[in-house]
């Protein structure tokens, strides 16, 4: 019975040694909040009129504020560096990786309001109402179209890294992350 009694006040002691040491250090918390907002959301708080792309399955919303495109069933914008899609213009938007941005949407020219300035702009019902069949009109066209602005996006590329080798950049690129 010796030996448990031993054990049991070592015990004791050491608990309570334990918890004096525990009580003796200032108690120690942490709390972090990090809160990733993002860029502003994209708000299209109206049905916008849309301007389709001659020969192309490619739309835009002609307001100069923001590049919304339409390709696919989606809706896509660009914003910086990063891309965003939705299914209806109003949103929900979310992030998407750039490479899963369509060609035919990033092959659009940098200037494409002010060659395409004059085209039809079409109310959002019209054009919701027509959309696949005018889509399927231009399915051959659109192929034509997607090859021709590859050449043209890859000869500007090229472009721009020659002026940034030379010290020129930004010149004239717009606002888009393409």
């Amino acid at each position: 019975m010796g030996n448990s009694r031993r054990v049991w006040w070592c015990l004791l002691a050491g608990a309570m040694i334990a918890s004096a040491w525990g009580f003796s250090e200032p108690a120690r918390a942490e709390v972090s909040v990090s809160i990733n907002l993002g860029p502003p959301p994209i708000i299209v708080s109206q049905p916008p009129e849309v301007v389709m792309i001659p020969q192309s399955q490619v739309h835009f919303v002609p307001d100069p504020n923001i590049d919304v495109f339409f390709y696919g069933g989606f809706w896509w914008s660009p914003r910086g560096e990063r891309w965003y899609r939705a299914r209806a213009y109003n949103g929900p938007w979310g992030v998407i990786e750039r490479r899963r941005v369509p060609r035919a949407v990033l092959y659009v020219p940098r200037d494409y309001r002010a060659r395409w300035e004059r085209e039809r702009h079409v109310p959002y019902g019209q054009w919701k109402k027509d959309r696949v069949r005018w889509d399927k009109e231009n399915r051959k066209a659109h192929k034509q179209w997607e090859r021709e602005r590859e050449m043209e996006w890859k000869r500007g590329e090229q472009e721009h890294r020659k002026d940034d080798m030379h010290g020129d950049r930004g010149r004239g690129y717009g606002k888009q992350g393409r």
